[in-house]
């Protein structure tokens, strides 16, 4: 119970400094959105509507006090409202972040499978101009960047073959290039961890003892390594999960989908400083959120972490 209450701590610590570093950053902004957004002459608004205006959302409150009143309404679930569309940033969020996960959660199901599959491949005997090819894939794949992946993937798989339709596509379809697209470099630095990872165990004196027990190549495989190398491997998963959720940030401006990264640039293009805000900080939770989950099943993996844990 200490070590998670310890982890429970450093998470809600995180979230604060990721509040607090996103409001100081955005109020540093040049402009004023909603100068931008109402004293524009085709609102129709004067001076006098738009100081009104500013008053009712708290705009001229001092900086502190906007922090403290920001902080309240994010604990109590209200981000404020959207200076664009003056709809609440709640129900923008709720709106487009369904689609985002999912885009995430599939790609990362099959980045684990792009990277299990050769890691295990890597370890079949006779074959070592296949391990060696293996090998050297992640180091390829990880210096592809996401937009330039999107990119090609249209213009080969669209535009060229016609094989998959980005204009008007169904929701099965309209998923296969942007999770190919997010899977591929995600999948690169697990594939490598996890080869590191099933080579040094098997390297461990204790897997001498499995082979005079007379265990089979794979049984010690299938048996006696994945759970022994899975935590690396975890470790770096879970990191790679908050890159998955910027990545599906500009996916999704690369093949036009709605979600948070539509969200974002309409945002960023707009000045929408409450909007920014709530992405920024959700972000940072869902990632602290999944780093704190997989820091909690550590010594369910490992039971020597929990005796650890027990005799400090």
């Amino acid at each position: 119970m200490r070590y998670v209450a310890q982890r429970l701590g450093q998470a809600g610590i995180v979230l604060a400094l990721a509040f607090t570093a996103s409001f100081i950053l955005l109020q540093a902004l040049p402009g004023d959105a909603l100068v931008m957004r109402f004293e524009n002459p085709e609102s129709g608004l004067g001076p006098e509507e738009v100081a009104r205006l500013r008053e009712a959302l708290g705009a001229d409150m001092p900086l502190w006090q906007q922090y403290v009143d920001t902080l309240a309404g994010y604990l109590r679930g209200d981000f404020g409202y959207s200076v664009q569309t003056g709809t609440p940033v709640s129900e923008i969020i709720a709106t487009a972040l369904p689609n985002t996960l999912v885009l995430a959660a599939s790609a990362f199901v099959i980045a684990a499978l792009l990277a299990v599959v050769p890691a295990l491949l890597t370890q079949l005997p006779g074959f070592e101009g296949l391990s060696r090819m293996l090998r050297s894939l992640p180091s390829l794949f990880i210096s592809i960047p996401v937009f330039w992946l999107g990119i090609v993937l249209v213009q080969v798989f669209s535009f060229r073959l016609g094989w998959v339709s980005v204009i008007n596509p169904g929701p099965v379809e309209g998923l296969v290039l942007p999770v190919l697209a997010l899977a591929l470099p995600i999948s690169a630095p697990i594939a490598q961890v996890l080869i590191r990872a099933i080579d040094d165990v098997r390297a461990q004196p204790f897997m001498e003892v499995v082979r005079a027990r007379g265990a089979s190549h794979w049984w010690i495989l299938t048996r006696n390594v994945p759970r022994n190398a899975l935590l690396p491997a975890l470790t770096m998963a879970g990191l790679l999960l908050g890159e998955l959720i910027g990545g599906a940030v500009i996916t999704e401006t690369v093949f036009g989908r709605a979600g948070i990264g539509r969200v974002t640039e309409q945002a960023v293009a707009a000045q929408d400083t409450p909007v920014l805000q709530a992405v920024v900080v959700i972000s940072a939770a869902v990632f602290v959120v999944i780093n704190l989950l997989v820091d909690l099943s550590y010594p369910v993996l490992d039971p020597r972490l929990s005796r650890k844990g027990s005799r400090s």
